[in-house]
């Protein structure tokens, strides 16, 4: 498959206006994406698991108009317009044009807002993203109803991808692969797929809280340090861990070995910031409360036997990452020992979800 299979034949339909609803959950990557190449195609593959309560909700009401000449939209984030999220909707409107020619047809107004709390430091950009995709090609479901689910989901992935690289797992769950690559059949550097071998039940419902360690607007944006990796004397390295944690992972998904998993996730996550503290130039996007929520999992892990690890975005906040039938003992931990190293005391507790829901159409 190509990109090229994304550009649609001539719609059979006709659409003057109307107004539609999705919402779209953000994820954590297990084994992580750091570096692209042009298009927004990743240097290695990566899994995620997709969150259940952290999600964008985004309401599209498109209406058609009379000059096709350029895109017209307004932006709102809960009630007040946004005129500085302007410039990134249309880079991603002139990326996608191609593949949503209906685009210039329509006067379009974007409302969004999130469940989790703006400049929270959870990166809103996967599920906005995602939302966004989701929203257009119920336009283009309108313009063409016989594109098949399967389809809708492929492209809307396709699309996500386009406006934020991780946005693309962002459609489905629980477990989502993007980024070609020989343990996963059917996997792809153009959109996410969902990861179709046998996952233990030690891994349903698994747990995600997350430490709120740092609101501030990062140091390095994500784009920018994705552009560092150009040039990295140990990229091509990461880029050959990435595909061999991947194919380790599977056995500890299929057998349930918890152990493993949680040693792999937290190599992953300090190999992410070990990329960031060797590129050129450097930058540390942890923090020393991060640091101090890993000394104490790793210590009460020691002493309990408990299954309870940790995985890091490009940020400082820590996700907590554990198993549900031991969630009482160590959400009890994380409320009496690590809350208190979050900004004003924030966390969110989450878990795995199942993808991006239609609300109103």
């Amino acid at each position: 498959m190509t990109a090229n299979d994304f550009i649609p034949k001539p719609y059979s339909n006709q659409v003057a206006n109307g107004k539609v609803t999705w919402e779209s959950p953000s994820n954590i990557a297990l084994v992580k994406y750091w570096g692209k190449k042009k298009n927004q195609i990743p240097e290695n593959p990566s899994i995620s698991f997709t969150l259940n309560n952290c999600k964008t909700i985004t309401t599209l009401t498109y209406t058609a108009k009379d000059n096709h000449d350029d895109f017209e939209f307004e932006v709102f984030l809960d009630g007040k317009q946004k005129e500085d999220f302007k410039p990134k909707i249309a880079t991603f409107f002139q990326r996608v044009e191609s593949y949503l020619p209906f685009l210039k047809r329509f006067q379009f107004k974007i409302e969004t807002s999130n469940t989790f709390p703006h400049s929270s430091g959870i990166a809103s950009s996967a599920s906005g993203m995602s939302a966004l995709a989701l929203c257009l090609m119920s336009i283009e479901r309108e313009l063409n109803p016989e594109i098949s689910e399967e389809e809708f989901k492929a492209k809307a992935s396709f699309l996500a991808r386009l406006g934020s690289g991780s946005a693309c797992r962002s459609i489905e769950g629980d477990l989502i692969v993007w980024g070609e690559n020989e343990t996963v059949e059917g996997s792809t550097d153009l959109f996410g797929v969902k990861y179709p071998y046998t996952v233990h039940d030690n891994f349903k419902e698994y747990q995600d809280t997350i430490l709120l360690v740092d609101r501030g607007e990062k140091q390095v944006s994500s784009t920018v340090g994705h552009n560092l990796m150009h040039g990295h004397p140990f990229a091509a390295q990461r880029f050959e861990q990435a595909h061999e944690n991947l194919a380790k992972l599977k056995p500890i998904l299929e057998v349930g070995d918890l152990k493993q998993f949680i040693a792999l996730i937290e190599s992953e996550a300090l190999t992410l910031h070990a990329m960031m503290m060797t590129s050129m130039p450097y930058f540390i996007l942890m923090k020393p409360n991060t640091l101090e929520i890993i000394q104490k999992i790793w210590a009460f892990r020691e002493k309990t036997g408990l299954h309870i690890g940790f995985t890091l975005d490009a940020g400082a906040n820590v996700h907590v990452l554990y198993p549900k039938a031991e969630a009482t003992h160590i959400l009890e931990f994380i409320k009496d020992e690590l809350v208190g190293y979050c900004q004003n005391e924030q966390y969110i507790c989450d878990q795995i979800g199942f993808g991006a829901k239609l609300i109103d159409n």
